[in-house]
């Protein structure tokens, strides 16, 4: 007698990972700890899957956005017990390679484009074109520091040397999360946090990722091939399905401008 609970086939939770961190881009929400936390919640809990695959493809974003979902990935599967697979699509950079080493395992596509361990930091400089058109600037602040980096002010070396002693610790933060997770896997001859760039197989070389796989066939490899699959991704806001307002329209250009620096841009 074949009794339903006992023979239930394993199950594997997937859950997507698209677009800029901390970013609202068209598809959603955008990746943030809060709105991702009651899907992951529900993915390493819900019918008591053997693992967890993150179907992967983001060009970063905010680095604390990045730490606290990974910090999350980390604690779920300790707490559960169960594997993380990361399996990387187009790009997987910067705070999207973050969110790659809280997997146990990354596995990407020959075309993949991984890494860029590396903070920026960008924007514009306006002062001389204002000054062109007889356009006064004026700004009050109660602390000195306050207007830094203003575009509209010519850039100064205190506010560069301000800018680097911001950015050196969070470069530091990222060195140590990718040495904490793949450290016994690096090359210890190589430099990899300079912010390059590499294809899924240059990746595999480094040690940065573990092996050129994809999702389903991979998953069906290591848990057999009657595992089942249990999708979890973020919902669009209904207004969001019947048009785009001006700060959707801002997200996206942003979101595809972050993918097209990887050479993957969105549809």
């Amino acid at each position: 007698m074949r009794i339903p609970f006992l023979n239930r086939p394993a199950t594997v939770a997937v859950l997507r990972l698209q677009g800029a961190i901390g970013v609202a881009g068209r598809g959603g929400p955008g990746l943030s700890d809060a709105a991702l936390a009651p899907l992951l919640e529900r993915a390493f809990k819900r019918r008591k899957p053997v693992a967890v695959a993150l179907a992967l493809n983001s060009p970063g974003g905010s680095p604390v956005q990045s730490s606290l979902i990974g910090a999350r990935i980390r604690r779920l599967a300790e707490e559960r017990e169960i594997p993380v697979h990361a399996f990387v699509e187009d790009v997987a950079a910067s705070g999207g390679y973050w969110l790659a080493t809280a997997a146990d395992y990354i596995w990407a596509d020959d075309s993949s484009v991984l890494g860029s361990i590396g903070v920026i930091s960008s924007g514009f400089g306006f002062a001389e074109l204002i000054q062109r058109h007889g356009i006064e600037r004026r700004v009050h602040t109660a602390g000195r520091s306050k207007s830094m980096l203003d575009p509209f002010r010519p850039e100064t070396p205190e506010d560069v040397a301000r800018l680097n002693r911001l950015l050196g610790p969070i470069h530091d933060a990222f060195k140590q999360q990718v040495l904490a997770r793949r450290g016994n896997r690096l090359p210890q001859d190589s430099d990899l946090f300079t912010g390059e760039i590499w294809t899924g197989r240059e990746a595999v070389e480094l040690g940065l990722a573990d092996g050129i796989a994809h999702l389903v066939p991979k998953m069906r490899e290591l848990y057999g091939k009657e595992v089942r699959f249990l999708t979890y991704g973020q919902r669009v806001p209904l207004l969001r399905r019947f048009g785009l307002s001006a700060d959707d329209l801002i997200d996206g250009i942003e979101e595809r401008a972050a993918f097209a620096r990887f050479g993957a841009g969105r549809g």
